[in-house]
């Protein structure tokens, strides 16, 4: 009877939702078997929210105490969460912010501005608050390869496509200068609003706090930026009513059980999601370290299979990507014309990133939203090679190349471009451009010349990017299920399905044709992605799935 009793004060009783944040959220949900272990005990973003959703109207839930850590959150995702939180306060329930430390003799400043929008703020006797301000460091590896006798031959479409510049430059060029100047301003503005209007603190207070960082505990609390410094044992003593019972977002969001069972023929809003770097061929993971790519056959596929179920109203497309392939890339934006033409409207969800190629599989949708902080833009393109010839004859390695053909051996990286194959270069890189701004003019409604104004490789926060049109609306990916629900005609709340839908079955099974679902499953693929990627683009080394190009690869980023 005791254990019956106490199973009763789970279902009915007073709730505390718990989120810990030190190892960060996942965006996407796992596609593959080893993907679902590697993430097992990390909270999804969509989960999250959902549960967020669920508790500004659930009566046992009383609180919300969020960990918060160094975990890697984007300002993109961060911004998602404080607009959760301040729905949450709105509705009346107490929300608590706790960490150890905002910043351990580092920055902190995204993590104390996710902190801010909470009702109370705690923080460990020991720990500081990092708040300093935003600084983008670009490092220039031209000079050190040229020292390993490597030249890198890039082009680049325009001037602010600076991804490249880290190879053949030795400094910020003026445009590249701007930009990053420009995205340092905005995020600033938007964080100082953020903290400003949270904290009850004056924008010009909040800017002299930042000057002033950082801050050890006690002057946190003098500044106005902690409410109290306490453990954690403190806080929850604090929080946590006698008989409540502690609950973890995401398992709260998928325990909710519906009021009625959705009716297996009802319509729905469909959810592709598509995260990390773009290439052809199918999403993959890597066993190695690091996230998941974006394969163009999984993306397409999805979209196809929502686009062609009778069931699905509207389409969701969160997009977290910081481009890739331009092959790739064309190959989903066709498919999100499709889906817009067969009568479906699609609705764009950015996350932290979605530029260069992350724009081009947005730009043809009916609506495109972002974060404000969300990095978007890049409408432009680079490619080229490392010439590593002289660096391997220096140690002793010798290459000898037998061809048929003027420039079959144009992709080598032991010898440079020709002059007749760098025109061929040019004239790629010059067609991939035009067929970049031709159909970011078409997709936003914009006239061409005003079109390669906002382009020219040019990176704008989602603030700024709305400010010119590239996007539509500022919100997340709650707003924009939202607002596919409401272009579809389909109450608030309409069951959300992602796609491509497959049962366990259908992932043990082998495709029968291109068509099959199944056929589109995520790989496990053993590349060099992750900190081994991370590692290579320091050295200006071609790293397979990572930022650099391959041979006979071009790049839009």
């Amino acid at each position: 009877m005791e254990t019956v009793g106490r199973m009763r004060q789970r279902r009915t009783g007073p709730l505390v939702l718990e989120l810990d944040l030190t190892e960060g959220l996942a965006d996407a949900p796992p596609a593959d078997p080893l993907g679902a272990l590697l993430t097992m005990r990390k909270a999804r973003l969509a989960d999250v929210l959902a549960g967020l959703r669920r508790a500004r109207k659930d009566p046992r839930v009383k609180a919300l105490i969020v960990r918060i850590g160094g975990g890697p959150l984007g300002l993109g995702v961060v911004q998602e969460l404080r607009g959760a939180v301040v729905k949450l306060r709105a509705a009346g329930k107490l929300t608590v912010a706790y960490a150890e430390t905002y910043g351990e003799f580092g920055a902190g400043t995204v993590a104390y501005y996710l902190a801010s929008a909470f009702e109370r703020v705690y923080l460990q006797p020991s720990g500081d608050v990092g708040l300093t301000g935003i600084a983008l460091e670009q490092r220039f590896v031209k000079d050190a390869l040229a020292k390993l006798s490597v030249e890198y031959q890039m082009g680049q479409r325009h001037e602010y496509k600076t991804a490249a510049n880290m190879f053949t430059q030795d400094h910020m060029t003026e445009a590249h200068r701007e930009s990053a100047a420009r995205i340092a301003e905005s995020v600033t503005e938007q964080i100082v609003a953020g903290i400003a209007d949270s904290r009850g603190l004056a924008p010009a207070r909040v800017r002299e706090l930042i000057d002033q960082g950082p801050f050890i505990g006690a002057e946190a609390v003098d500044a106005g930026l902690v409410d109290d410094l306490k453990y954690r044992d403190e806080v929850y003593a604090e929080t946590v009513p006698e008989g409540s019972h502690l609950l973890y977002v995401a398992r709260y969001a998928k325990n909710a059980l519906p009021r009625k069972m959705p009716h297996p023929n009802a319509d729905v809003i469909a959810l592709v999601q598509g995260s990390g770097p773009i290439r052809m061929g199918r999403s993959g993971r890597s066993p190695l370290g690091g996230g998941s790519a974006m394969g163009s056959d999984t993306i397409a596929a999805a979209l196809r299979s929502a686009r062609r179920d009778d069931k699905v109203r509207s389409i969701v497309f969160r997009v977290d990507s910081p481009g890739g392939s331009y092959v790739a890339s064309d190959t989903i934006w066709r498919e999100v014309v499709l889906a817009r033409k067969a009568g479906k409207s699609v609705i764009v969800s950015m996350g932290d990133v979605a530029a260069s190629g992350g724009y081009f599989v947005a730009m043809a949708a009916d609506v495109i939203m972002a974060q404000p902080g969300t990095l978007t833009g890049s409408i432009g393109v680079f490619g080229g090679k490392p010439v590593l010839g002289e660096l391997l004859s220096r140690i002793g390695v010798v290459s000898e190349t037998v061809t048929e053909g003027a420039n079959a051996g144009m992709f080598s990286l032991t010898r440079g471009f020709s002059e007749a194959q760098w025109a061929r270069v040019n004239a790629w890189l010059d067609r991939i451009y035009d067929d970049f701004v031709g159909k970011v003019a078409e997709g936003r409604g914009l006239d061409r010349d005003r079109a390669h104004e906002l382009a020219r490789g040019r990176v704008w926060t989602g603030a700024d990017a709305r400010e010119n049109g590239l996007v539509d609306e500022l919100g997340g990916l709650e707003d924009a299920l939202a607002l596919a629900r409401k272009k579809a005609g389909l109450p608030v709340d309409a069951p959300v399905r992602s796609y491509p839908r497959l049962n366990p079955l259908e992932r043990l099974r082998p495709a029968e044709s291109s068509e099959d679902k199944a056929a589109a499953l995520t790989r496990i693929r053993l590349e060099a992605w992750g900190p081994m990627s991370a590692l290579a683009a320091e050295l200006g080394l071609p790293a397979a799935g990572g930022p650099l190009m391959l041979p006979g690869q071009w790049t839009i980023r």
